[in-house]
């Protein structure tokens, strides 16, 4: 393992900004229309399960990542092979990502910009700070957190005093029963964004404090989860259930509305600073944990000669993976959540922990 260690804050912060990602700013869970808070908290008690799956494997094996100790798990060639999926499955959903990132760009502010020219730029920052290393972009994310959350205070601030809140638009609240508010929340709401904390099997070895990272793991995805939740109850007293599920991206949609004192509006520019933030902290980590597996797979010293062309590698994936935006939204509700994060969030891990957990009983029987 490298000599990087980060704190449980600095944990804390990453998950926090890793989780609300592109989820704060596109649909989540609104297909249960007025009920789209409870699927996200649903989600979210989900994502508390799994994260714990996910320690009590780090604690059979607390000094190393994923991609080490499924060899210690399922033996050398089977744990290489599954080793191998997750570097491609970190890789690919770091383009997926990079992909909601450069189309909201495109939509919102620079609609005359080629995508690829958008996604590379956000590459090269990325690039540059993962070859500094994590610590970097752990100390990043303590100062970027705090001025998310005064951005976020200053946003709501505004929406509450334009007068453009209509509580009544949360009534009924489980209009579309509690049906589909867990159909809705189980697998999509859940895959999406909170089992996808099984990168965070990367950074676990690397707390400075053992101890904390269950704690500090739950709260992360507590905070995220309401905040989540907030910003879609948000969106729906603003724009209504209907047109918030309609939209690509409601909480843009939300802001633009903003009007106080016939001079202070067009506001945009506070979700696209959200935007591209949290997204680089999502896209910086499901990288970081790609090139992690890659040099424990090789058995290398240090990642830093594969950031570069794994890094133009999602960029270009990014640009591939669908034809438009409309397909690659279609992939991640109908494809990713049963096909790709089902198994690789949940039951590649609980199959490892099952078989972890026996095999140490058979040792302390022998």
């Amino acid at each position: 393992m490298d000599k990087v260690k980060i704190n449980s804050f600095q944990f804390f912060t990453l998950l926090v900004l890793f989780e609300l990602g592109s989820a704060i700013v596109v649909s989540v869970g609104l297909e249960a229309k007025q009920g789209a808070w409870a699927t996200i908290l649903l989600g979210m008690t989900g994502g508390i399960v799994i994260f714990c799956i996910y320690y009590l494997l780090h604690k059979q094996y607390p000094d190393k990542p994923l991609t080490e100790y499924v060899n210690a798990i399922v033996g050398k060639y089977i744990g290489t092979v599954i080793s191998f999926l997750y570097i491609v499955y970190f890789l690919y959903i770091a383009a997926r990502v990079l992909r909601d990132f450069g189309d909201l760009l495109l939509t919102s502010t620079l609609p005359e910009t080629p995508l690829f020219v958008i996604n590379l730029v956000m590459i090269i920052v990325i690039v540059y700070v993962l070859f500094l290393g994590l610590e970097v972009m752990a100390r990043m994310s303590e100062f970027f957190f705090i001025f998310l959350i005064l951005n976020g205070l200053f946003a709501n601030f505004l929406i509450f005093f334009s007068g453009i809140i209509n509580l009544k638009n949360l009534f009924p609240i489980l209009g579309e029963g509690v049906g589909t508010i867990i159909k809705t929340a189980f697998p999509v709401g859940f895959t999406f964004p909170f089992g996808e904390v099984i990168v965070f099997t990367m950074i676990l070895p690397l707390l400075n404090k053992e101890k904390t990272a269950l704690k500090t793991g739950i709260i992360g995805i507590v905070v995220s989860g309401l905040l989540i939740a907030y910003t879609t109850m948000l969106n729906v007293v603003v724009l209504g259930a209907e047109v918030s599920r309609v939209s690509t991206f409601p909480l843009l949609m939300t802001v633009g509305k903003i009007e106080v004192a016939e001079f202070l509006e067009r506001l945009d520019a506070l979700v696209v600073v959200t935007l591209v933030l949290t997204m680089f902290f999502k896209i910086s980590i499901f990288m970081y944990a790609g090139l992690s597996g890659i040099k424990s797979v090789l058995k290398l010293n240090s990642f830093r000669t594969f950031v570069f062309p794994v890094g133009l590698l999602t960029a270009l994936c990014s640009i591939t993976i669908a034809g438009d935006f409309s397909e690659h939204l279609k992939e991640g509700v109908d494809i990713v959540p049963y096909y790709l994060h089902l198994p690789f969030q949940a039951g590649i891990p609980i199959m490892l922990l099952l078989i972890a957990l026996f095999r140490k009983k058979m040792m302390k029987k022998s």
